[in-house]
């Protein structure tokens, strides 16, 4: 009987022993395994309709969010073109520039645009360790390929300036699952994120294509001041279907403070009046106006101790795709 007992009682020890070590061994496992597969780093082929639908965080204009979208595929000119389903995400981008993300992608490395160049902010095929480089938000940016796990490849980048921008690409999901840019003083610029990815995008999508006229700040000034701008067109494209204005305001609230704005085209008419009182404050408003070539001319005034008005105009060649 005591013999029966002990073999009992080893053979329950030996099972629990097996049973451990298989959960133990199971779970080391999973925590070093990595399921990238070699598809998954090579560049993506993308097709009308693939939408990526993002969060986007900026200083200017706080959390919103929109779809990025596949919109054409010209293969003459070896360029996607992705638009956003938010016309006003789309006017902001055309003004502030914030997501580059948004215009001509070239089909051969999915290379952004920067002042009509493109720019190689991938490395495909993703390896670990690759260094490269290439200019974004006027930066000249050295990238390097951190890590590749499950399929995402993360990225640095840093510039001479202190900037640093820091960004995973999911090769599941053929585009970027989020992307992070901090100023040299440490201030998020911009932040996206990734909620979800499909196909068969179906609605209205937009894109500016946009070049800066005007980018102004008026601090305090006992009289007036005055400014002007010119519109001339596109370079090659011919007169710009609107213009695009952003303001962000502060008047101080103590004292005799108050802010206005008055500008005028050549013909006379006023598309964009403005007036602020003490303690006003307007902060990442955006519009449009006709765009008439020739010379606009500007009327301001600030007055307080730490007033400003920050004005930029930017004109545009507006697309809209319905897909």
């Amino acid at each position: 009987m005591g013999r029966r007992f002990e073999v009992t009682v080893m053979l329950l020890l030996l099972l629990c022993t097996s049973v451990l070590a298989g959960c133990t061994t199971g779970s080391l496992a999973s925590s070093e395994s990595d399921s990238t597969t070699e598809e998954q780093k090579l560049l993506p082929e993308w097709e009308v309709g693939n939408q990526w639908l993002y969060t986007f965080i900026t200083p200017q204009f706080g959390e919103d969010s929109a779809r990025l979208v596949v919109a054409e595929v010209d293969t003459e000119e070896g360029v996607y073109t992705l638009g956003i389903s938010s016309e006003r995400e789309a006017q902001r981008h055309a003004v502030i520039n914030h997501n580059p993300f948004i215009g001509r992608i070239t089909l051969d490395g999915l290379s952004v645009y920067e002042n009509g160049d493109p720019q190689p902010v991938f490395s495909f095929p993703w390896t670990v360790g690759d260094t490269w480089g290439f200019t974004l938000f006027g930066q000249d940016w050295t990238a390097t390929t951190d890590s590749i796990n499950n399929g995402n490849a993360r990225v640095t980048a840093t510039s001479a300036e202190g900037h640093e921008i820091s960004y995973t690409f999911s090769g599941s999901k053929g585009f970027l699952e989020n992307f992070v840019w901090r100023d040299a003083e440490d201030v998020r610029q911009l932040r996206m994120d990734l909620n979800v990815a499909r196909d068969s995008y179906s609605g209205d999508v937009y894109f500016y294509r946009a070049r800066d006229l005007l980018d102004s700040l008026y601090e305090e000034n006992d009289q007036e001041a005055y400014d002007t701008f010119l519109d001339e067109g596109h370079p090659s494209e011919g007169d710009w279907n609107t213009l695009v204005w952003y303001l962000d305001v502060e008047i101080a609230s103590n004292g005799p403070s108050s802010g206005s704005l008055s500008m005028k085209d050549h013909a006379g008419a006023s598309p964009l009046t403005r007036a602020w009182g003490a303690g006003a404050t307007e902060k990442g408003a955006i519009g449009t106006i006709p765009s008439n070539s020739g010379e606009y001319s500007l009327t301001v005034t600030v007055r307080g101790p730490e007033s400003f008005i920050h004005l930029k105009v930017a004109g545009a060649l507006v697309f809209q795709w319905e897909l």
